[in-house]
């Protein structure tokens, strides 16, 4: 059956993709990993969340380069000034920083200077500067991936210790509730 074999090749994309993410059909839960001993809950959460917004970001300049790349190699007319508001963004956010702050991050790689590439623009009867903004646009979307897979390493990591955190102490869980404005939280 074709969709049989869809989802079958779906699956081992996403496992390759991300070997350590939890999954529901994973036969032994996940164990405290001591890398994460010296966070507290709120702590791990709040990495968690940081790697998060980190991998949406890395997802998203690597889309940008991508697009740029695909108009590079076609020839189009279309600039950098054209397609600007089209992908809209603040300058890159001192995240990554954050990241190094809490957890080690040995695995991710350097990443290249993403606005200056993004709107660099080559002449267009130059064939050895296109192929140059070619090369320096591939090595960055490799670049890019490779951040990307580190970060859900790191996603899976912090996952599946929030999850052995709270099979050992299920009412963790209810600390990540929202509490009303004046209402007490029940302390745990």
């Amino acid at each position: 059956h074709p969709q049989d074999h869809a989802d079958a090749a779906k699956e081992v994309a996403e496992s390759e993709e991300m070997p350590n993410r939890p999954t529901a059909d994973r036969k032994t839960p996940p164990e405290r990993d001591p890398q994460f001993a010296h966070l507290e809950l709120g702590g791990l959460r709040e990495y968690r969340a940081t790697l998060t917004h980190e991998e949406s970001r890395v997802s998203y300049w690597r889309r940008i380069i991508q697009a740029r790349l695909d108009i590079v190699i076609s020839g189009g007319s279309t600039t950098v000034d054209d397609l600007r508001g089209v992908f809209a963004e603040r300058a890159p956010s001192t995240r990554r920083t954050a990241l190094v702050e809490v957890m080690p991050v040995d695995d991710m790689p350097p990443l290249p200077d993403l606005a200056d590439l993004w709107s660099r623009e080559p002449d267009p009867t130059d064939e050895a500067s296109i192929d140059k903004l070619v090369e320096e646009l591939t090595n960055a979307e490799k670049q890019l991936s490779a951040y990307r897979s580190a970060l859900h390493r790191q996603l899976a990591a912090a996952t599946s210790e929030l999850i052995a955190r709270y099979r050992e102490q299920p009412d963790l869980c209810l600390s990540a509730l929202p509490v009303a404005p004046g209402a007490n939280r029940i302390s745990i």
